[in-house]
């Protein structure tokens, strides 16, 4: 008996195959990172203390983890925002923290309601904000590409 073989079934068994080989596994489909750990950090309140805790974790995780071992993301969102403003006690450290490997967002949904609230937009520390986007749905995101989710 013969089985005729169509080029649709010889291109679905090639991607079954690369699916399930060791070559290409899920994870490495849906995130790009080789880093073999991932945090993402919630900053949703503007207290200094917090702020200070937020950026004392990436700084330790990293640390205890080896900087290319870990990926680091820091989401600010709502109060929490103000971590990103230009004139933030911790600009420095932020901007040396990104300049390492750490990454910052801004939520755009909170930059948006600051700058109709206020009548102009927040200057922010802009060169050490790698993406703008909404807070909430980064972090889920970045949970569903296997990040831990830390709110200090």
């Amino acid at each position: 008996m013969y089985k005729i073989i169509t080029k649709s079934s010889v291109l679905l068994a090639s991607m079954v195959f690369m699916l399930f080989s060791g070559n290409v596994s899920a994870a490495q489909q849906t995130d790009d990172s080789l880093a073999e750990y991932k945090l993402v950090l919630q900053i949703s309140d503007d207290d200094p203390k917090t702020q200070a805790r937020v950026l004392n974790v990436a700084k330790n995780i990293r640390k205890a983890y080896g900087h290319s071992n870990i990926d680091v993301e820091i989401v600010a969102f709502g109060p929490g925002l103000k971590l990103l403003f230009a004139k933030n006690k911790n600009k420095d450290r932020i901007a040396g923290m990104a300049l390492g490997g750490v990454n910052f967002t801004a939520c755009s949904n909170t930059i948006a309601g600051m700058t109709k609230k206020m009548g102009h937009a927040p200057v922010l520390n802009e060169s050490s904000i790698k993406l703008k986007a909404p807070g909430v749905k980064r972090i889920m995101e970045l949970v569903a590409k296997g990040y831990t989710l830390v709110r200090p």
